[in-house]
């Protein structure tokens, strides 16, 4: 019987020994940009923390389990009786507050730099990227180069980035793991994302909220290259690309599948984004909107400090 035990449990551990081989670098432990390698090092740092924990907590139950058997101690042995020990209270109860103590610290600081324009890109004009989202496709409008793909995204590398969110449908979850964290576009209101990318590649980007029948599909790829073969991409859509037109854009919010497609002009000029902008470090384009509608800012102020 314990010959059989024995070889169950060595056939377990080829096993999962064998199938955690074959298994691929999780996305979110292979960071390509500062944010996605800040993250990255909270979840290993956690990762250890428990793993310390646990190693500790099962030596120590080893430990009494070998020290304290019943085959040890004399057949009248009885233990004493104790009240309670200040120590070991004190030691039960003190750890657990520590360490969540030091995680809440590491927590604030890593969603401080995240939230923020990433690490070595402060000095640097971040490329502005509208970000919205329909029944199941993502519209990627660029401003600045006045160009708008659908499911695909070309950024050029070692550039910070500044992403625009919201949706034309349900709530969904703007995530390309490799670069960042993910953050939510919602109908009436703009949320930014900071991300950078600090070496080329090719990236998976997601919807990582479910937002019905079609969410498994609501994907997109990115591509980071490098700043001269950005702009030559830049200069390509510019001479082969058809413009987009309000009736197109219209057609392409219908719900479904598409695959990748790639205009010129942006969705931006006839169907402006929530004027609600919320994360944005861009302060001029705020103080554009103020100046251009000072009796709508107004309106909207007193309407917020009424809520509130």
């Amino acid at each position: 019987m314990k010959l059989k035990m024995k070889w169950l449990l060595l056939t377990m551990v080829i096993t999962i020994t064998t199938v955690l081989t074959g298994c691929e670098q999780l996305l979110v432990l292979d960071p390509k940009g500062p944010q996605a390698k800040t993250q990255a090092d909270d979840i290993m740092l956690s990762i250890w923390l428990m793993l310390g924990i646990v190693i500790v907590v099962l030596a120590i139950l080893v430990f009494v389990l070998l020290k304290y058997r019943a085959s040890k101690q004399p057949k009248d042995y009885e233990p004493p009786h104790i009240e309670g020990s200040p120590i070991v209270e004190a030691i039960c109860i003190g750890i657990p507050i520590i360490i969540v103590i030091f995680l809440s610290i590491v927590s604030v600081k890593s969603n401080y730099e995240v939230e923020a324009t990433p690490a070595g890109y402060e000095d640097q004009e971040p490329l502005v990227i509208y970000a919205s989202s329909s029944n199941w496709k993502w519209h990627f409008s660029y401003p600045e180069e006045n160009i708008e793909t659908v499911n695909y995204l070309y950024i050029p590398e070692d550039r910070a980035i500044e992403f625009k969110l919201y949706s034309y449908g349900p709530i969904t979850s703007f995530w390309i793991p490799q670069l960042g964290g993910q953050k939510y576009a919602m109908s009436d209101m703009v949320t930014t994302l900071h991300l950078a990318a600090d070496q080329p590649g090719e990236f998976m980007g997601r919807n990582a909220n479910f937002s019905g029948a079609g969410f498994a599909e609501n994907t997109f790829e990115v591509t980071a290259m490098s700043p001269k073969e950005y702009m030559e991409w830049v200069e390509e859509v510019h001479a082969t690309a058809s413009p987009l037109t309000e009736e197109k854009f219209e057609e392409l919010l219908e719900p479904g599948h598409l695959g990748r497609s790639t205009y010129t002009g942006t969705h931006l000029e006839f169907a402006p984004p929530p004027e609600h902008n919320h994360g944005s470090t861009d302060t001029d384009a705020k103080e554009d909107v103020d100046s251009e509608h000072p009796e709508e800012h107004e309106t909207q102020d007193h309407s917020d400090h009424s809520n509130h």
